[in-house]
């Protein structure tokens, strides 16, 4: 009898689709929740809260929106290899400079609301997340887009520099969780609150579909 062929071969290709559609989905939600259900956002205004809005709208679109399509780059975007790894490093800086000025600004309202900072696992995780994002991105050029890096070190290093990148991708994405599961019990509009439980859900589905891009082989 010969014998049957038990690989069953599933491209990435599907799943950086979905990924998509649900980057679209959140940023539609997020944007519909701080700009219609709570008035928008400002660095400067009268009202304290829209100062607050910047932190979610910074840190789901900014840190895991963006930070997820710079993980997916390389299997995400038809180009060269060269094209990919750019568009994946200009993508992460953007993230971690969102990342910086999301923990900025929350810092600043708590500040001016006279409330005492870092007093939640919401925030150490935060804190952590973007301090980890940083020292990620800086080895991470060091090692892969310093002219002087041997070729041998970064294919020794790649497993861990993925690996590190998507440990610290879900910090970001248990951080989120978390930060809206505390504003979904503060919220007294149930339209509202329903609005912040299916932006939670759909970040959770974005996490997994990034995960499986990763794992999954690539197209390109």
């Amino acid at each position: 009898m010969a014998p049957r062929s038990l690989s069953y071969k599933v491209s990435a290709t599907p799943f950086v689709i979905f990924a998509q559609l649900i980057t679209i989905a959140v940023i539609t939600l997020v944007l519909v929740w701080l700009l219609h259900f709570r008035k928008g956002f400002s660095f400067k205004s009268d009202e304290i809260s829209k100062l607050f809005n910047l932190h979610p709208f910074l840190m789901v679109i900014g840190l895991i929106v963006i930070g997820g399509q710079a993980i997916m780059a390389y299997k995400s975007i038809p180009a060269k290899r060269k094209t990919r790894k750019g568009v994946h490093l200009v993508l992460h800086l953007m993230a971690f400079l969102s990342g910086i000025l999301g923990i900025y600004v929350i810092f600043k309202y708590k500040n001016e609301a006279g409330a005492q900072n870092l007093q939640t696992l919401h925030s150490w995780l935060g804190i952590t997340t973007v301090l980890l994002y940083g020292l990620q991105f800086v080895l991470g050029f060091f090692a892969y887009c310093f002219p002087g890096a041997e070729w041998t070190a970064r294919a020794t290093l790649l497993p861990w520099h993925i690996f590190v990148g998507m440990v610290i991708f879900f910090f970001a994405i248990v951080t989120a969780e978390i930060g809206l599961s505390g504003l979904s019990q503060t919220v007294i509009s149930f339209s509202e609150r329903y609005m912040v439980n299916f932006t939670g859900l759909l970040i959770l589905l974005y996490s997994i579909s990034v995960a499986l891009v990763v794992i999954l082989p690539g197209s390109y």
